[in-house]
């Protein structure tokens, strides 16, 4: 099997948001190796209005699983740990113990109603995930 290296973002602002990021990154492990961890940065939310600040990293990982199958994957990661709603299906940003985002997968290009690989408003919109991501990029 081939690896990927593909780099994802995760964020939590309900709870103790670096242990909830801290507990993702076990389970992201079990299945994947990760091979380079930013710092953790807090920043408000991006396009709701909560008073909760988030806590973020990136993080790039190498992994044998398809983008789907990390899709899959992740989001059971997600629903495991409490996450409630997702925002792809609800089209609305909510307060979140976690979420995981896949920004880059090696150099492929995929577009489906669930998955858009490069993540672009993580590319190029959004300044926290710019600043995660300087040193990935």
């Amino acid at each position: 099997m081939s690896q990927h290296k593909v780099v994802l973002l995760l964020g939590s602002n309900i709870g103790n948001q670096k242990n909830n990021i801290d507990m993702a990154l076990t389970k992201i492990s079990e299945a994947s190796s990760i091979l380079k961890k930013s710092e953790y940065l807090t920043s408000e939310p991006v396009e709701f209005a909560s008073s909760n600040i988030f806590c973020n990293i990136a993080i790039i990982i190498s992994t044998h699983l398809s983008p789907i199958q990390l899709l899959d994957y992740v989001k059971k990661i997600e629903i495991e740990m409490g996450r409630l709603t997702d925002s792809t299906i609800s089209k609305v940003y909510t307060d979140r113990i976690i979420d995981i985002d896949i920004v880059k997968y090696g150099e492929l290009k995929f577009l489906s109603e669930r998955l858009e690989i490069p993540h672009n408003k993580h590319l190029f919109e959004r300044e926290f995930s710019k600043i995660l991501l300087k040193d990935f990029i």
